[in-house]
């Protein structure tokens, strides 16, 4: 990765009109607009635009960059935790507005034309600067001694042409809990979290692995989380090194084994550590929580693939781990994976929730937001902030 100080990567290339990714063309509907006015996120994109275009050197965009893209993790967290004023009338639990002003900032690096020379490399780092930071991976701190450590993960919206709409209350619950302390049965505990993005290239680019890697040997507790199930939360027992093409928000398909490093190496399962029948037993919040063992496999020997509702059998081949073998399995197998790799299995409880599907109330197809919609989304933070106590404190 480039750091501050650095000449650009590359020569520059002839100038061309910019080819924004699909998600940042969905940004101009009317929907993701309305998202960005209700919120007060709509100026964030203009400005990060007007202070790029002081930058006179690579070093000093990068620093714009970093700064900028920081300054949008720290404001939409701000927001998700009551501090500093309500700008529009969105209530502040809401995970859209990061997510749409953060495309806003990378259209604007993707179209910038600097007066120095500035390559199809160095334009990339500085996209990469920008996702790292305006998710919170590189905003993990843990402070105060004799605190537990806790780590979760959340996602983007996805499924956007579905339903332009669509909110992650993943990402909403990464929000209200990064930096917070709860108080567990075994003493506080600190979380902090991060942001991923439902983008196929990013996991087989490491971007699991880079975030996590430096904070897994020094954590007493991690969770990635993603939404899952109508009604329902799941603690997945077991994770497949598979993928199984579902379109990510890039309307990208995947159908493969999932890429890592060492692949000679590589099993086909990974498996939670997390107390997943003290979290069942605990009585969390208002949806159920179930211990999920089914998978899918290809048994040692067969060539069709079969469900295993008792989890899978000596020598299968995964097809599906119980949370599917989209991108919420494959974050749960990265980080189990180097879990495992790490020596921590015996040590550290980690492993992947899946949230309720976060649905609006009954006959709203139009309006970005509605009561029903606002207290799901809260009920889901509220319950997964408290599996992770009863996690941190079994």
């Amino acid at each position: 990765m480039l750091v501050a100080g650095l000449a650009a990567p590359a020569t520059a290339t002839a100038s061309a009109e910019p080819a924004f990714t699909v998600e940042e063309q969905r940004l101009e509907r009317a929907v993701p607009q309305e998202i960005l006015r209700r919120s007060g996120f709509d100026a964030v994109a203009p400005e990060f635009a007007e202070a790029l275009d002081e930058a006179r050197s690579y070093a000093q965009a990068h620093r714009i960059v970093v700064r900028e893209g920081s300054a949008l993790w720290r404001r939409a967290v701000d927001r998700a935790q009551g501090r500093g004023p309500v700008e529009g009338d969105l209530s502040r639990d809401d995970d859209r507005p990061l997510y749409w002003a953060r495309l806003g900032m990378t259209r604007e690096v993707r179209s910038w034309e600097p007066e120095f020379a500035l390559g199809e490399r160095g334009r990339a780092a500085l996209l990469d600067a920008l996702e790292r930071t305006s998710r919170g991976q590189s905003d993990i701190h843990y402070h105060g001694k004799g605190m537990k450590r806790i780590l979760v993960t959340g996602f983007d919206p996805f499924t956007l042409d579905r339903d332009v709409r669509i909110s992650n209350p993943s990402g909403a619950t990464a929000l209200a809990l990064d930096g917070t302390v709860i108080r567990t049965a075994d003493g506080p505990a600190r979380v902090e979290t991060a942001v991923f993005p439902v983008r196929w290239q990013d996991f087989a680019d490491g971007t699991v692995e880079r975030t996590l890697r430096p904070y897994l040997p020094k954590v007493d507790l991690f969770a990635t989380v993603s939404q899952g199930r109508v009604g329902r939360f799941d603690i997945e027992r077991t994770n497949g090194a598979w993928r199984g093409g579902f379109p990510d928000n890039d309307n990208v398909s995947r159908t493969e084994t999932i890429p890592v490093t060492d692949p000679a190496s590589q099993p086909q399962w990974t498996s939670t550590t997390l107390p997943y029948e003290q979290i069942v037993a605990a009585g969390t919040g208002p949806f159920p929580v179930y211990d999920n063992t089914s998978v899918t496999e290809i048994p040692a020997g067969g060539t069709e693939a079969v469900v295993r509702p008792d989890g899978p059998t000596p020598g299968s081949t995964a097809r599906a781990g119980g949370g599917g073998n989209y991108l919420s399995n494959e974050i749960a197998y990265r980080a189990t994976l180097l879990r495992d790799r790490l020596g921590l299995h015996d040590t550290l409880p980690g492993g992947h929730v899946h949230t309720p599907v976060l649905q609006f109330g009954a006959g709203n197809t139009t309006e970005v937001t509605d009561p029903e919609f606002v207290r799901n989304r809260l009920d889901i933070i509220a319950q997964v902030r408290a599996i992770v106590t009863v996690a941190a404190g079994a």
